[in-house]
């Protein structure tokens, strides 16, 4: 009876056991997200900031032992309200946000539950007010990251990056990211992240399947 009931619990944890292999750096993620960006104000006007909110997808490729790839395209769109200063909203302005990502990263074990990543990438900006005359306003950026990956249990992965960006869009700025994956088996887990920093900041929820 022993054995059946060491058996028994054995088998019940084998499936979160065998999560804790290591960090996964080939998968493919989906999800929602919504991008925040803070917008300067024309003279004798008030203007919200935008949130725009919608789809993503994003990927990572091992392409070698310590060397990975990876990319993501973000797009939402906002009503921003336009207002003037003691006279109130006069109106809002439909506007579509995106954003490209794509780089490459290094990691190294530091042990069986933690990797140190860094990472070198370009992101691609656009923001296009609908209605207008004016046309999508668009910038490229480049970024470099460096954080960690660690399991916190055998089936919850946690990450942190601090990152530098410069560029068109944001100008030097300093932001930090943090995620967390649920594993809810060997390939798919939930996954959120967020990233804030300066005058921009991007929030999302998905569902990742790991190779």
């Amino acid at each position: 009876m022993k054995k059946q009931l060491a058996l028994a619990a054995a088998l019940a944890v084998a499936p979160f056991a065998a999560f804790a292999g290591g960090h996964s750096y080939t998968y493919l993620e989906a999800g929602y997200a919504q991008l925040d960006q803070e917008l300067p104000a024309p003279a004798g006007f008030e203007i919200d900031d935008i949130e725009a909110g919608g789809a993503y997808i994003a990927g990572s490729a091992e392409i070698a032992p310590s060397i990975h790839i990876f990319g993501a395209y973000r797009q939402g769109d906002d009503d921003v309200g336009v207002s003037v200063p003691f006279g109130g909203e006069i109106g809002q302005a439909n506007l579509d946000m995106s954003q490209g990502v794509l780089g490459v990263g290094w990691h190294y074990g530091l042990s069986d539950r933690t990797d140190l990543v860094s990472e070198l990438s370009w992101l691609r900006t656009e923001i296009d007010v609908n209605d207008d005359d004016e046309g999508a306003q668009e910038g490229d950026d480049v970024r470099v990251a460096v954080g960690v990956r660690h399991l916190i249990a055998d089936n919850v992965e946690l990450w942190i990056k601090g990152n530098y960006t410069d560029g068109d869009v944001y100008d030097g700025t300093f932001s930090a990211s943090a995620g967390l994956q649920y594993k809810l088996t060997r390939t798919w887990g939930l996954v959120a992240e967020a990233e804030g920093g300066g005058d921009t900041a991007m929030f999302g929820v998905g569902v990742r399947a790991s190779f």
